[in-house]
């Protein structure tokens, strides 16, 4: 079934692909095209479940003050603390659990897409395709190996495969002027790579707005997807920057919704209930 669901993936970008060829554009261009396309579809596909999951985390997030100040008034009345809690999110329309739900829902279609582009970046179809200079089935790592021509001891060209980030890096300090001689070959997709960081961080920031302890997550995400990006072809991270950069737009605009929305709901007072 998960084979079944890749191929009907693959084809529908191979029939995006051809769509653009048609039109007169060139093959290399219009793989970077397509992969741009085929992101936005998803997205639009998945409007509504984002729409609800996003909707969900921002009154979350609006609601803490007013949750703090119900742990205050209610802190040694456990069921009191609950029924007001809901009672909050009642009034609100808040469902806690409709923030994890659609995200269940939509990473295997994300993981289903990653898939797809990854094992396409793998074909000959995508050797030495770039878009914009990113090079579509080439990692930070290949693309500086190459640039590098890093080799074996018996002089064989190292695979893919077999390269590593430390591997790579204690090569490029080692060979700055071959490295920098060949930049063009690896450049963009480094800068791809660095914008996605920017991005996820960005992300972070919006989503952890207000919170101080998700600080430490807002540095730990970027930097560890950062490491995974690394030896991501430029294709996958075309998709990903693509998908991020719209999840943000949409985060902005649901955030400015969500608090006009707030500032009409009633402000709870801290003073603690009386005692009978």
């Amino acid at each position: 079934m998960w084979a079944q669901a890749k191929a009907l993936l693959l084809g529908l970008l191979q029939f995006i692909h051809n769509a653009i060829t048609g039109i007169g554009i060139g093959t290399n261009f219009a793989w970077g095209l397509a992969i741009i396309a085929l992101t936005l579809l998803v997205r639009l596909v998945m409007h509504p479940l984002t729409q609800r999951q996003m909707t969900s985390m921002q009154k979350m997030q609006k609601l803490q003050p007013q949750l703090k100040v119900l742990q205050d008034k209610y802190g040694d009345d456990k069921d009191a603390l609950n029924r007001e809690t809901m009672a909050l999110y009642k009034e609100n329309k808040v469902n806690p659990a409709s923030g994890c739900l659609p995200l269940l829902i939509q990473l295997p279609i994300f993981i289903l897409l990653y898939g797809v582009l990854y094992d396409l970046t793998k074909t000959e179809a995508f050797t030495n395709v770039t878009f914009f200079g990113v090079n579509l089935g080439g990692s930070v790592l290949t693309t500086v190996a190459n640039a590098l021509n890093l080799v074996d001891e018996a002089g064989v060209k190292i695979p893919d495969d077999q390269l590593g980030v430390v591997m790579v890096f204690l090569s490029s300090f080692t060979n700055l002027g071959l490295l920098f001689s060949n930049i063009s070959m690896w450049i963009f997709n480094f800068i791809l790579l660095i914008l996605i960081a920017w991005l996820t961080w960005y992300q972070q920031h919006l989503t952890s707005a207000g919170n101080p302890q998700m600080s430490m997550m807002n540095w730990f995400m970027p930097l560890f997807l950062t490491f995974i990006c690394f030896s991501l072809p430029g294709g996958v991270l075309l998709y990903w920057g693509v998908s991020s950069l719209m999840g943000i737009i949409h985060q902005v605009r649901i955030s400015r919704k969500t608090t006009e929305e707030m500032k009409q709901k009633p402000t709870l007072y801290q003073e603690k209930p009386k005692s009978k």
